[in-house]
């Protein structure tokens, strides 16, 4: 069988300062056919894990998903914080007040001018 945590310990110790904190642990379903792999570590790391745009991260699962095809598996790889974050999103967002507008934002739209149109017979007429 393939060593999934060897090969993602391979490929995410490098984004982390400090190796010590990285726990990886790998569950097979009963059929062998599925594999679930779940990566903790320091929150500190998690943007480089992740990389711009998460690239790093795509990276990562997209060399899991074809070492698992190769193996006849399926892998699915969570990412999880060793220390859960002071501030979830839903108390940062009920938080937050809504945006101020400006007085140009607060005014009326301007009406668009309207287009006349002339029909065919009165072009003909000319």
């Amino acid at each position: 069988m393939t060593d999934y945590a060897g090969l993602v310990r391979f490929l995410i110790e490098p984004f982390l300062e400090s190796t010590d904190n990285l726990s990886i642990d790998c569950e097979t379903s009963s059929n062998a056919a599925k594999v679930w792999i779940r990566v903790a570590f320091e929150g500190e790391d998690k943007g480089r894990v992740f990389g711009r745009g998460g690239r790093n991260i795509q990276a990562i699962r997209t060399v899991l998903a074809a070492a698992a095809a190769c193996s006849g598996h399926s892998a699915h790889l969570d990412i999880y914080g060793s220390q859960p974050s002071n501030n979830s999103f839903d108390e940062v967002a009920q938080s937050a007040e809504p945006p101020r507008r400006s007085r140009e934002q607060q005014r009326e739209p301007i009406a668009k001018p309207t287009l006349k149109l002339r029909s065919r017979d009165s072009e003909r007429d000319i």
